[in-house]
């Protein structure tokens, strides 16, 4: 009983405490969507401060492109990394491209690819393109054509057009081997993503 005691108040408390915050995460965003930062601003700082993972994506969306505010790229790190820490998958590969391109942070590809990976897990098709992109430069330690072919044939299910010349470029330089290889982890992972999958 008195658990149930605790989770009612904990919830009531809760709730007060998102009333007291104020903000509201939708109109921020339809006035982001029409160029209105500044709303977008006023509904998405409390929110962020108290923790919303989507007002943290969208403060760091207003610091990283300079909309509204002063581009800052410690502040965009700092809502992104929140809102990606949080599982929001949009920030997470925000923050990917923030360590591949040294915006506010050392150039750091293990970084980069450690959001990107959690950001395609969570059906991010720029994610699984920037996966298939690491894996097919040939010209690093990274090159894998068959982990390529996987990121670009997933992207491709996931109706990227781009991703299937990307393919068949690859397909050219493979093995009938290698693309079986390559098919079967895209179906693998087609098959463990079902939610993903249907929502494309």
């Amino acid at each position: 009983m008195r658990m149930l005691s605790r989770t009612v108040l904990a919830l009531f408390l809760l709730l007060l405490a998102s009333s007291a915050i104020g903000g509201d995460f939708k109109k921020g965003w339809k006035a982001y969507s029409s160029t209105d930062y500044e709303t977008a601003l006023s509904e998405w700082r409390d929110l962020a401060d108290a923790g919303n993972a989507n007002a943290c994506y969208g403060m760091g969306l207003l610091y990283g492109n300079g909309f509204g505010v002063d581009m800052n790229d410690d502040m965009a790190l700092k809502y992104y990394l929140a809102a990606a820490e949080n599982g929001h998958a949009e920030a997470q590969y925000a923050l990917a491209i923030m360590h591949q391109n040294g915006w506010g942070v050392p150039i750091d590809e293990e970084e980069a690819i450690k959001w990107y990976l959690l950001a395609a897990d969570q059906g991010v098709v720029g994610a699984h393109l920037a996966l298939g992109r690491v894996n097919a430069m040939d010209f690093t330690d990274k090159f894998d054509a068959v982990e390529a072919y996987k990121w670009f044939g997933i992207a491709a299910n996931l109706g990227d057009l781009d991703a299937k010349s990307k393919i068949e470029f690859l397909a050219s330089r493979m093995t009938a081997e290698q693309i079986g290889e390559a098919q079967r982890r895209v179906d693998a992972w087609m098959k463990s993503h079902p939610g993903i999958a249907d929502s494309y």
